[in-house]
């Protein structure tokens, strides 16, 4: 319910059923379905924000409406994540949301994944148990234990409902030192363009020499090279493809962990060359400086003419994203923050 809120008070994209015109092509790590769903009809998706919104502002008030509806929201809650994880690689963000959904199926609703001898079997345990006149100590040991937990969860949740109803709302927080009830929902708001980072080294000694060649590091997921299909990688997580994402739309300031890893990359640490899918300097003398560099990345059009070339992604350079670095004109910047100084190999 949280996440379908965040988003009607987050962004008026969500308020205009628009939204989904971006998701596909913005989204973190987008994977090769949300590139034909992103050229869908402006009608689909008006009709894939309304259910988004009926699903997660609706749906889970049939929690409280008896067995069957239950049983519907369960239903309808997984398919719709199944339905998320099909068309972008939000990670396992989905895969655990499914979980609490399972709570909805009773046992006579999933009966249907048992052979007939395991439910005679839990029958003859059950009737057993009924015949006796007195229930063991540990029943009610239990039931004492799951009443002072729900006591406990809706004194905690007080707070959280208050902040609910109010209009300054406050998403993505935790009220209580324990973490045990919090706020939580995704995608307040959409970016309505797609930018990306894009690392590059040279060898040449001048970086500002026009003729100096600058090669591209690949990521192994997020977009890069125009030509690379997008990939399946859900529930596994590229926390670096991820972080790069947001990195993007902020700036390099903002984010100085870009700067660690061009260090990291000018001394060719192999930990970290492991979490890139190229390494244009492999079996050379490492890069002498490493810049990064804003583009702006469109899908391009299915059947057009620059997927006829091959090209998934079509961009157009923004700007520098952080000048040009070497290893020796980091080492005060590496200093400063106490960061062990990356030495090439």
């Amino acid at each position: 319910y949280l996440g379908g809120l965040i988003k009607i008070r987050g962004d008026h994209c969500w308020r205009e059923l628009t939204c989904m015109d971006y998701h596909y092509e913005t989204q973190p790590v987008p994977n090769p379905i949300a590139y034909f769903m992103h050229r869908s009809p402006w009608w689909f998706h008006r009709f894939e924000t309304l259910v988004n919104h009926f699903i997660e502002l609706v749906v889970p008030f049939f929690l409280f409406l008896g067995r069957r509806m239950c049983i519907v929201h369960g239903l309808l809650q997984i398919l719709f994540q199944v339905l998320l994880v099909i068309s972008g690689n939000l990670s396992f963000l989905n895969w655990l949301t499914m979980v609490p959904s399972i709570a909805c199926f009773d046992d006579i609703s999933l009966g249907f994944l048992f052979s007939s001898r395991v439910k005679e079997r839990v029958v003859q345990v059950q009737s057993k148990e009924a015949a006796r006149e007195q229930l063991p100590l540990g029943c009610y040991i239990r039931k004492v234990v799951n009443i002072s937990f729900g006591l406990l969860i809706a004194y905690l949740s007080i707070p959280v409902v208050l902040n609910l109803l109010n209009s300054r709302q406050v998403m993505n927080t935790s009220f209580n030192p324990l973490r045990i009830v919090n706020t939580y929902g995704a995608f307040g708001s959409i970016t309505k363009e797609r930018t990306e980072v894009v690392l590059q080294g040279t060898s040449s000694l001048d970086p500002n020499d026009p003729t100096a060649v600058w090669e591209e590091f690949d990521f192994k997921c997020k977009p890069g090279d125009l030509k690379r299909r997008p990939c399946f990688i859900s529930p596994y997580h590229y926390r670096l493809d991820w972080l790069m994402w947001f990195a993007a739309f902020q700036t390099y300031e903002q984010n100085e962990w870009i700067i660690h890893l061009a260090g990291k990359l000018l001394a060719q640490e192999e930990e970290t060359l492991s979490l890139m899918a190229t390494n244009p300097f492999a079996g050379r003398a490492p890069p002498r400086w490493i810049r990064g560099e804003h583009f702006k990345y469109k899908f391009s059009q299915p059947g057009g003419k620059h997927a006829s070339e091959g090209k998934w992604w079509i961009r157009k350079r923004i700007g520098p994203y952080f000048p040009p670095v070497n290893l020796k004109g980091l080492k005060k910047f590496y200093e400063d923050r106490n960061w062990p100084y990356p030495v090439r190999d």
